[in-house]
């Protein structure tokens, strides 16, 4: 094989997944032959740089390289050898270690919500107070300057601990997760630095008064508790766990991930049965039975952990945290009976919803693309854009309320009218005695008590009707602008703050001939714009419900939900998967394109392919280990090892590092048993990210490049195979159902080599097959 020839078509090959940022700084000799599939609506990536490939992607703010995760059961000789010698005590062992693990991500999931509702509320609170108390003296300009550097100040410590220490933390992290739940790994996405900025990056953003929300962060941070833990710890941090060992491989990693991810939505929420089902609708790829019960068990955890906070802070030992803290919308008090014309009312709701939805995604879809060019010009830019919109939020939030109309306190309220000293429904901001600002008492709370005071019941005229229109159009628009900035931030809370406004509008309509509260109708108009965005249903469903504390609304919010759903799938696909799809993310859909039918497995073959011989010269090792990305490579038998030349199975890049790390060489071509003496299989299990060896940190003297090394006992000598004149469509719904990174392409016909290509997840996108024939009508959703 020419090495200039393997070289120069390395972008190229299917199994190439780049390990390194050499692909970022060699973009001038890549062939731009893709560059004719413009038309189709490409990854955000693919039109800025020219690789096309799947190989870099946006994770949180920044640009890197990622890999593909392997699932595969790897049967080798060295860990067959391990199976067979364990006994009833290990396989005990590893059992109750997984469902330790559970208990104690769960444990900490459920102290990492607990102190970012206290810390919210706590430091907003201080925040708000502050500003109230000069708003009392009637010196508004020095209470916005107040509110307005507090903000800022909040805001510009978020933005630098994400651009200077984690920029994977930027932004939701659902998108992050879900992909790397579907088999992308990506540096830093789950590392120790990107939880600690997720907490307090989470924490600073939504104190400064974005309209975000710490929800979509808090499953990222789950995650990122979960792989800390699967991972056995950091090196990095001198936090090192061996009796987590076990757990060193991607199969187990990604069910930790999976109850972490639950485990961040039950802590968000306080809803841990909407916690399972959200990993199970909208997180994960692969499910099983064991997967559910461990991940409803972590659910359990933290909501006992969070039951018995709730309850220590209610005596008032938490500050300014009380019954605003973790989110609660007790909506059980009002009447929930319907009629017909309330029936005609939710499908208006899921009609608004659907196509409001599809807006939203639409415009977030479009900021996130400008703000990528921002971000590409340094951190600089990057806080200084942040900056900018908590200015414009602040300026917001600060100067509708002006143009509101001040309303007359209710007589017949239980609580304060107006509220002093403490948030709640009636803000007097610049009214006097006796009466309250409607619109203030939105935009100067917490996005918590915003939502609370929008869900309230038996106060159907609390709000006038352009103060609702007035708030939508401002949260909606602030929430667009604010998503893609370089803070942890959160998509539940603006949509559901935007959706209870236009809900509880539609309610006053309704008012005259609807016999459901106006609080309810805000609930309905928050599902319906979840569901029109998110495009989840059951998840949404359990959580709305865990949230309110209304089983009787239960048909109600399926009904929306639906509606605002199969409305909004007609335009654009769901917000996070949009997102991923914008980052680059090679993400694989559960079915098969359309124009997948037309094409069998071998049509989208790139090569050239790279094989070793049973027993390979360790100089030919290193030379495609140095001149290629490639993480597995097929292993053929030749005579004198075999009759005809056949397939002996596929060794892993990071296997032969190891191996070739220990110099068990040989002098002759021969096959050798003390590779079974000198490894285990611990020493080829899968290190964390960042952690395992390179091939720049091998030493390989000159006279050992000339000596040989037998595969045989490293090499999966079952891997997954299919015939080549499989249809790519069978071929790609195979491989993401068995969680393949590598799939062997074998002859038709005999007399050939004993292997034709390797499938990777690559080769399945559809930029890539796309760009092999212009003729190919892609599906456009």
């Amino acid at each position: 094989m020419d090495p200039e020839k393997e070289s120069s078509n390395q972008v190229h090959v299917g199994i190439a997944d780049i390990e390194n940022f050499d692909l970022l700084e060699n973009k001038e000799g890549e062939n731009n032959e893709n560059s004719r599939t413009h038309s189709y609506k490409e990854p955000l990536l693919t039109r800025r740089i020219t690789n096309t490939t799947s190989q870099i992607a946006i994770v949180g703010s920044n640009v890197c390289p990622i890999e593909s995760l392997d699932y595969e059961i790897f049967e080798n000789e060295i860990f067959k050898q391990d199976w067979r010698s364990a006994n009833k005590s290990r396989i005990l062992k590893y059992v109750v270690l997984k469902w330790a693990l559970a208990l104690v991500i769960g444990l900490a999931t459920g102290l990492v919500g607990f102190f970012n509702n206290i810390a919210v509320e706590n430091i907003a609170g201080y925040k708000l107070l502050l500003t109230s108390s000069f708003m009392a003296k009637e010196e508004y300009y020095r209470a916005f300057a107040v509110y307005a550097s507090m903000n800022v100040g909040l805001a510009t410590v978020a933005a630098a601990l994400c651009a200077f220490i984690a920029p994977a933390a930027a932004g939701s992290g659902i998108p992050e997760v879900k992909a790397y739940l579907n088999g992308i790994d990506a540096y830093s996405i789950l590392a120790p630095s990107t939880l600690f900025v997720k907490i307090f990056g989470s924490i600073l953003g939504v104190s400064a008064g974005f309209v975000v929300g710490k929800e979509g962060p808090m499953v990222h941070t789950g995650a990122c508790i979960a792989s800390l833990l699967g991972q056995g710890g950091s090196r990095k941090y001198h936090l090192t766990w061996s009796w987590l060992r076990y757990f060193k491989n991607d199969r187990d990693r990604r069910d930790l991930i999976t109850c972490g991810a639950a485990a961040g939505v039950a802590a968000a929420f306080r809803a841990p049965v909407g916690g399972v089902l959200f990993a199970l609708e909208e997180a994960a790829s692969w499910w099983r039975s064991a997967l559910l019960w461990r991940t409803f068990f972590t659910t359990a955890v933290v909501a006992i952990v969070l039951r018995g906070f709730v309850q220590y802070c209610a005596t008032g030992n938490c500050g300014l945290f009380g019954q605003g803290g973790l989110i609660m919308y007790d909506v059980s008090a009002a009447d929930a009976t319907y009629s017909a014309p309330d029936i005609l009312a939710v499908l208006l709701l899921g009609v608004i919803g659907g196509i409001f939805g599809s807006i939203y995604n639409y415009l977030v879809d479009k900021v996130i693309r400008t703000y990528s060019i921002i971000h590409e010009k340094g951190t600089a830019p990057k806080i200084l854009l942040v900056i900018t919109i908590a200015l414009l939020t602040s300026s917001v939030s600060y100067g509708l309320p002006w143009f509101a109309t001040c309303i007359a306190c209710p007589t017949d309220v239980t609580v304060s009218c107006p509220t002093v000293g403490k948030a709640g429904n009636y803000i007097s901001f610049n009214c006097p005695t006796g009466y309250y600002n409607d619109i203030a008492s939105l935009f100067l709370n917490t996005n918590d008590d915003a939502i609370r005071n929008l869900f309230s019941t038996d106060t159907t005229k609390e709000f006038h009707i352009y103060s609702l229109f007035i708030f939508f159009a401002a949260v909606f628009i602030l929430g667009i602008i604010t998503y893609g900035i370089a803070i942890p931030s959160g998509l539940f809370i603006p949509v559901i703050l935007a959706g209870a406004c236009y809900g509880r509008l539609v309610g006053r309509l309704f008012e005259s001939i609807s016999s459901l509260d106006t609080g309810l109708f805000a609930l309905l108009g928050a599902a319906s714009l979840l569901g029109g965005t998110m495009r989840m249903t059951v998840s949404l469903c359990i959580i709305l419900l865990e949230l309110t504390n209304d089983l009787l609304l239960l048909p109600l919010v399926m009904l929306v939900l639906l509606i605002s759903k199969t409305v909004a799938d007609n335009f654009n696909k769901g917000i996070y998967d949009q997102i991923v799809k914008i980052k680059g993310l090679p993400y694989l859909e559960a079915h098969a394109e359309p124009y997948m039918k037309d094409l069998v497995a071998s049509d989208v073959v790139s090569g050239p392919l790279v094989t070793f011989s049973g027993v390979e010269k360790v100089g030919y090792i290193m030379h495609a280990l140095r001149t290629t990305g490639h993480n597995g490579f097929p292993v053929i038998d030749e005579p004198p090892f075999s009759d005809t030349p056949e397939l002996c199975g596929l060794v892993l890049r990071s296997h032969l590092l190891t191996l070739l790390n220990g110099k068990v060489f040989s002098k002759e071509r021969v096959c050798g048993e003390e590779i079974l003496r000198r490894f285990g299989p611990f020493d080829f299990a899968k290190a964390g990210s960042g952690k395992g060896l390179k091939v720049e940190d091998l030493d390989i003297e000159e006279e050992e490049m000339e000596m040989y090394v037998d595969l045989h006992l490293i090499t999966n000598a079952s891997p997954y195979t299919v015939v080549e004149t499989m249809s790519l469509a069978k071929a790609a719904i195979l491989f993401r159902q068995l969680g393949l990174r590598h799939l062997c392409l074998v002859p038709k016909s005999q007399g050939r080599s004993p292997i034709v290509g390797i499938l990777t997840r690559h080769d399945f996108m559809p930029e890539h097959i796309l760009g092999l024939d212009p003729n190919i009508k892609p599906h456009n959703n």
